[in-house]
C-alpha cells in the first residue's frame, strides 16, 4: 500500500523527532505532577507552498555550491538567510565563538552532520508519558565525514557572510543526494507545517508537494514521505483536533488517495502562473536599471588576452595585469587634466565592465579618483549586484594615493556602490610619512576597505610598480586590471615598466579630442647610441568593432610578464684611434651638408 492509499485513520500518531526537548520535558512533567500546562503557541511558519513552486534563484547549483564549499564563498546576509536553510539537513552548528572587539563580526563553527558518532537505539527505550507515542529511532551512520565550516558575519557598512573550510581543504565523503534521504531541510518541513496548520490534510499536503518533482528535487526533497509531513506537524496537531480537508480542486479516492479532480490544473501550475505575470518582465525583475549586457559571442575574441579562470600568481610573484583604457583618435584620454570625458560607445563600455567581471582587482590613480568619483565595479548582468550571487565577478578596487589625497565620505560614489551591495571598498595604497586622520582609517574599515603602506621606491621617489604587484599578490590578488590615469598607463608603457604587463586592450573612439588634452605619450626612449627608437611595439596584436569603436588586443613583447626584459647592452668605450676618429669627422661633415631639394612634379 502507497503512502497515497491509507486514509488518516489507517496511520498511527508518529512524534515529530524535531520537538524542542525542553517541550517534551514540560509535557513529562506535566504527566508526572498532574497539573496541566498552558497550551503552546505555535509560530506561524515563515515558509508557505509558494515557495517550493517559486524557489530562489538557481536553487540547485547553490545548494551543490553551499555543499562543497570548494572555495571561500561570500554572500550578503538576505542571500545567507535565504539559501543556508536549504543545506541545514549537511551542516550542524558546533558552537559560536562569539565577536571581535569592533561587535562586526561574529563566527560560527560548523560539521557535517555525519561527523557525529554513529548512533544505535538502545534495546529498551525509556518511559514515556500515557498517551505519547514511542518514537520510531532508526540507526543513523556517523563518524563518516570530517568537514568542517567556519562561517563569519559582518555587519557594519555593508552586511555579508563569508564561509570557508576550515583547516586543509578536503571533501565530502558522500553526496548531497545522501544528506537528503537521511535529513529533511527545515525550509521542507516548514512548508508541510505551514499546509497542515492552513487546515490541509497530510496526505493532500504530500500530494501537491510531489506535484513538481523537478522544484521538489531541487529544494532537497528527492525523499520525502508522508511521514514527514506528519512528523512536521504533529506538535501542533496535538493541540488542535479539528477535522483536516483536503486542498481545492483535489479529492480522496480510495485505492488512489489524493488526487487531482478532473478539468483542474494543479496547485504548483496555479502558483507558478500567479507568480509570473508576463514573462517579458520577468527576465528583468530586480535588475538595477543601469545594468549592462555583454554577449557571449563577443567575449571569445577577448578570451585569449585574459587571465586563466583559476589564475595563478606568476613565479615572479605577480599577478596577471591588464592595461586597458579609452583614448580618441588623438591619443587623449580627456579634453585636460580633471575633466571627466566619455569616450566609449555602448557596446565598449559594456566590454568593459566583462573585463572587470574577469579580474580580482581594478587599479586607478588618485588623479582618476578625484576627477571622476568613480564607482569601480562591474554592473554587467550577473555579477553580484546586478543578478549575481554575492560578490560574484566584483572587482576589489585599488586606488594609488601615496599622499592621502582622497578624502573619502559616504557620499562617495565608491562607498555609496558598497551600501548598496553592487561592489566592495576600495584597497589605498599609501606612502610613509603622510598623516592620515584616524576616523578615516576606521570609515575605511567600516565598508570593508584598508590602506596598504609601502616603502619601496623608485630612483626617482615613487612607488615602484612592481612592489605594488607584489603587494596585491600577497594580499591574494590574481589578475588586476589597469584602468588610469594617464600617468599610470604612461609609466606602464615606458620600457622600464612594460615587462609587468602581460595584456594591452585599447578602445579607440571615433573622435578627436584637440589639442591641451591629457594624451597616451610615453616617454621617449634611445639606443646604446643616444638615437631615437619606438618605446614599444605590442605583438599578438588582433582588432575587432564593438559599435562605432575599435578594440585592439595585443601583449607586450615579454608575453603574459614571465620574464623581464634584458637590460641594454652597456657601451663599453673604444680606444679613440685614427680610424674612428676618420669616421666621426666624416659623419659630422656629412650633417653639415644641407639635404638636396626634392624633385620637382
Amino acid at each position: 500500500m502507497s503512502d497515497n492509499d491509507r486514509s488518516e485513520e489507517d496511520v498511527g500518531p508518529v512524534v515529530n523527532e524535531s520537538l524542542p526537548q525542553e517541550d517534551r520535558s514540560d509535557q513529562e512533567q506535566a504527566d508526572q505532577y498532574g497539573a496541566p500546562l498552558a497550551t503552546p503557541q505555535f509560530k506561524a511558519p515563515s515558509r508557505t507552498i509558494k515557495d517550493l513552486f517559486n524557489p530562489p534563484r538557481n536553487l540547485a547549483a547553490i545548494r551543490q555550491l553551499l555543499f562543497e564549499v570548494a572555495d571561500k564563498i561570500e554572500l550578503h546576509t538576505h542571500e545567507f538567510n535565504l539559501y543556508w536553510p536549504y543545506v541545514d539537513n549537511v551542516w550542524v552548528r558546533q558552537h559560536r565563538a562569539g565577536s571581535d572587539k569592533t561587535g562586526r563580526y561574529k563566527t560560527d563553527y560548523y560539521a557535517c552532520r555525519l561527523q557525529r558518532p554513529t548512533y544505535t537505539p538502545k534495546a529498551v527505550d525509556k518511559a514515556r508519558p500515557e498517551g505519547t507515542p514511542t518514537r520510531k529511532k532508526q540507526i543513523r551512520e556517523g563518524g563518516k565525514c570530517h568537514m568542517k565550516l567556519k562561517v563569519v558575519r559582518y555587519d557594519g557598512g555593508y552586511q555579508g557572510v563569508t564561509i570557508a573550510q576550515l583547516g586543509d581543504k578536503t571533501e565530502h565523503l558522500h553526496d548531497l543526494d545522501t544528506m537528503d534521504r537521511i535529513k529533511r531541510t527545515t525550509v521542507l518541513m516548514e512548508i508541510a507545517r505551514s499546509e497542515v496548520m492552513s487546515g490541509y490534510m497530510p496526505a493532500s499536503v504530500y500530494t501537491v508537494m510531489s506535484e513538481d518533482e523537478e522544484k521538489l528535487v531541487a529544494a532537497g526533497g528527492r525523499h520525502l514521505k508522508r511521514e514527514d509531513v506528519r512528523n512536521a506537524s504533529q506538535a501542533w496537531r496535538q493541540q488542535h483536533k479539528e477535522p483536516l480537508r483536503v486542498h481545492e480542486g483535489y479529492r480522496y479516492d480510495h485505492g488512489n488517495g489524493i488526487v487531482r479532480q478532473d478539468g483542474t490544473i494543479s496547485l504548483a501550475q496555479a502558483v507558478t502562473a500567479s507568480h509570473v505575470v508576463d514573462s517579458a518582465l520577468a527576465y528583468f525583475s530586480g535588475l538595477p536599471p543601469n545594468t549592462l549586457t555583454f554577449p557571449l559571442e563577443n567575449r571569445s575574441y577577448l578570451e585569449p588576452y585574459l587571465p586563466r579562470i583559476n589564475a595563478t600568481i606568476n613565479e615572479d610573484g605577480l599577478p596577471h595585469v591588464t592595461l586597458t583604457y579609452a583614448t580618441s583618435m588623438d591619443s587623449s584620454l580627456s579634453l585636460a587634466p580633471g575633466i571627466q570625458t566619455h569616450l566609449s560607445g555602448p557596446q565598449s563600455k559594456a566590454m568593459t565592465h566583462f573585463l572587470r567581471s574577469r579580474h580580482d582587482a581594478i587599479l586607478v590613480g588618485v588623479r582618476t579618483a578625484l576627477a571622476d568619483d568613480p564607482a569601480l565595479n562591474c554592473r554587467l548582468e550577473g555579477a553580484g549586484g546586478y543578478g549575481g550571487l554575492g560578490w560574484e565577478g566584483q572587482p576589489r578596487p585599488v586606488v594609488i594615493d601615496p599622499a592621502g589625497r582622497w578624502l573619502l565620505t559616504p557620499q562617495t560614489r565608491v562607498i555609496r556602490t558598497v551600501s548598496e551591495g553592487k561592489g566592495k571598498a576600495p584597497w589605498i595604497i599609501m606612502a610613509p610619512g603622510f598623516a592620515i586622520d584616524p576616523n578615516r582609517v576606521e570609515m575605511l574599515r567600516y565598508y570593508g576597505g584598508k590602506h596598504l603602506g609601502l616603502t619601496d621606491y623608485d630612483n626617482k621617489w615613487r612607488l615602484r610598480w612592481e612592489a605594488i604587484l607584489k603587494a596585491l599578490a600577497a594580499e591574494g590578488v590574481r589578475s588586476v586590471m589597469i584602468e588610469g590615469g594617464g600617468m599610470v598607463i604612461n609609466e606602464l608603457l615606458s620600457p622600464e615598466q612594460s615587462h609587468l604587463v602581460s595584456s594591452v586592450i585599447v578602445t579607440v573612439a571615433p573622435t578627436y579630442i584637440g589639442r591641451g588634452g591629457v594624451t597616451v605619450s610615453p616617454a621617449p626612449s634611445q639606443d646604446r647610441f643616444g638615437r631615437p627608437q619606438p618605446v614599444l611595439r605590442f605583438k599578438d596584436v588582433r582588432w575587432q568593432s564593438f559599435g562605432e569603436d575599435a578594440v585592439m588586443c595585443a601583449r607586450t613583447p615579454n608575453g603574459e610578464g614571465l620574464a623581464r626584459p634584458q637590460p641594454p647592452v652597456p657601451v663599453v668605450p673604444r680606444p679613440v684611434s685614427f680610424f674612428n676618429s676618420s669616421i666621426e669627422a666624416h659623419n659630422k661633415l656629412q650633417r653639415q651638408i644641407p639635404a638636396p631639394e626634392p624633385p620637382g612634379p
